[in-house]
Parts: C-alpha cells; sequence; structure tokens
C-alpha cells in the first residue's frame, strides 16, 4: 500500500515520565476547557480538578496561568512539526500528483482545525496582544510551510503560475487564513448556508490549485 493512501494523523509524541505524564493530564484539561469556555475564563481549581490533581502540583509546573498557555503552545508546536513531518514526508507521497496532495492536506487542516478549535482560538486570542506569541504562531506556519513547498516544488512542472515559489507560499497563508476565519470564530455563511467540512476542503482546495494553475 502507498504511504500517501494512509489517512493522516495528529501525532502526539511518547510521554517519557510519571512527572510528565501529571504534566499532559493538567494541559489536557486546559485544553478541554478551550471548548467550553474562554482561557481567561477557566479557573486553576476546575483545570486541576478535571485533571485528578492539585492546585499545588499546578503551581509546582506553573508559576500563572500565562506559564500554563505556553506550556499549551510548546506542546502543541511539537505536535504540530511532528505531524507534518510524518504528514508531510515526501517518501509518503512518491508518485502523487499536487491535485492528490493538496486535497488529503486540505481535509486533513480543516479536521485539525474543527478537532481543536477551543485551543486555536485561545492562542489566536492571545496573538493579539502578544508580540512575543505572534512570533512563535509565524514560526510554526513556517515551519509548516516549508515542508508542504518540499512536496509541491518537487512537481514544480504542474505549476503554472509565473513564480512557483511565491505561489506555493502565498497559496499556503491564503489557505489558513481562510481557515482561521472560516472555523475559528463565528461561521460565516456561504450562498446562504454553512458548508459541511467536506464542502469547504474541496472548494479550498479548488481555490489553491487555480491559483497555482496546477491541473
Amino acid at each position: 500500500m502507498a504511504l500517501h493512501t494512509q489517512s493522516l494523523r495528529w501525532v502526539r509524541p511518547p510521554l517519557q515520565a510519571r512527572s510528565q505524564a501529571t504534566l499532559d493530564r493538567i494541559l489536557d484539561a486546559a485544553e478541554a476547557l478551550t471548548d467550553e469556555k474562554s482561557f481567561d475564563e477557566s479557573p486553576i481549581s476546575e483545570i486541576v480538578r478535571r485533571a485528578g490533581s492539585s492546585v499545588g502540583a499546578f503551581y509546582t509546573r506553573f508559576g500563572d496561568k500565562d506559564a500554563l498557555l505556553n506550556a499549551l503552545y510548546e506542546r502543541f508546536f511539537d505536535q504540530a512539526v511532528a505531524t507534518a513531518d510524518e504528514a508531510l514526508d515526501p517518501e509518503r507521497w512518491k508518485g502523487a500528483q499536487i491535485p492528490e496532495i493538496l486535497c488529503e492536506v486540505v481535509r486533513f487542516l480543516v479536521e485539525i482545525r474543527r478537532e481543536r478549535r477551543g485551543l486555536l482560538r485561545t492562542f489566536a486570542a492571545r496573538m493579539y496582544v502578544d508580540a512575543d506569541f505572534q512570533l512563535r504562531s509565524e514560526r510554526l506556519s513556517k515551519e509548516v510551510s516549508s515542508r508542504l513547498a518540499v512536496l509541491l516544488l518537487e512537481r514544480q512542472e504542474e505549476i503554472a503560475h509565473p513564480d512557483p515559489v511565491l505561489a506555493v507560499e502565498f497559496g499556503f497563508l491564503t489557505l489558513m487564513a481562510s481557515l482561521d476565519n472560516l472555523l475559528l470564530h463565528e461561521e460565516i455563511p456561504i450562498s446562504g448556508r454553512q458548508l459541511s467540512d467536506d464542502e469547504l476542503s474541496a472548494e479550498l482546495t479548488r481555490s489553491y490549485l487555480a491559483y497555482l494553475g496546477a491541473p
């Protein structure tokens, strides 16, 4: 079976120690709460209760909630990079053309945006007021886009845009901005209705392909 026929998945590096497991329970609890309320509205007492931990254990690991948010982002960053390494490994896509690659990758990005919507909204809100957070987010975007660019530019003969390097990067930025606007905030009706995730994936893929001038 060709690698690219296997489903893409979110990668969670294995835990290494009991203390790491306790930390991850706290992070998991905090992330779960972002699906129900804003991060600022989630008290530490509720986070540790859901984690089966204690306030004392929380402060052993974090000085305050800002430190918790930073830890949440660092974990997300590590998982996202590990996921990109696996999902965008050139070996996985041997023999695949650009439309097939983008169809699967865009669908996967829509799934992740949907599944982790609360956490990503929390990060987006912090970026508006924290320049360092904004820089870290840009670093993650570059990590992912650079891996996708390798795949697409290996198939440069399929790209009709006069500047393929620019087209690949600008197309990715446009894709991610569209995902953020359509999924992280109040969803915007299109043609008077809400698109399903499959419809949204298909339209975003068409948009990227059309911009590249790919078949």
